[in-house]
């Protein structure tokens, strides 16, 4: 079983999207090919992000987003409890560099 982000997450409490156990073990966003780090929601199968237009509020006090629309890719950026961690550099720790000046041939 693969280990897969929901299709629809939010960071917003009150959003019926919003999943707290989920977004501690963090969640990245790649958008367009680009890494964002501002989204405040998304959805895979809509392809679709929502992000905030700086410091900007509506009258309730809650931040004023924009819908950017494009290709959306999630992922979990720790793994889930009891699966192992891809080895990126597997047995890069059994490589030995020799070095010449070392053997005192000078």
């Amino acid at each position: 079983m693969t280990d897969t982000p929901p299709d629809r997450l939010s960071i917003n409490p009150r959003s019926p999207h919003f999943n707290q156990p989920v977004l501690e073990r963090g969640i990245g966003i790649r958008f367009k090919g680009a890494e964002r780090t501002d989204v405040e929601e998304y959805s895979i199968s809509e392809g679709w992000i929502r992000v905030g237009l700086g410091k900007k509020v509506d009258r309730k006090g809650q931040p004023l987003t924009i819908k950017l629309t494009g290709p959306v890719e999630a992922y979990f950026q720790t793994p889930a409890e009891g699966e192992a961690v891809p080895a990126e550099d597997a047995g890069a720790e059994d490589v030995k560099v020799e070095d010449d000046k070392a053997d005192g041939a000078a």
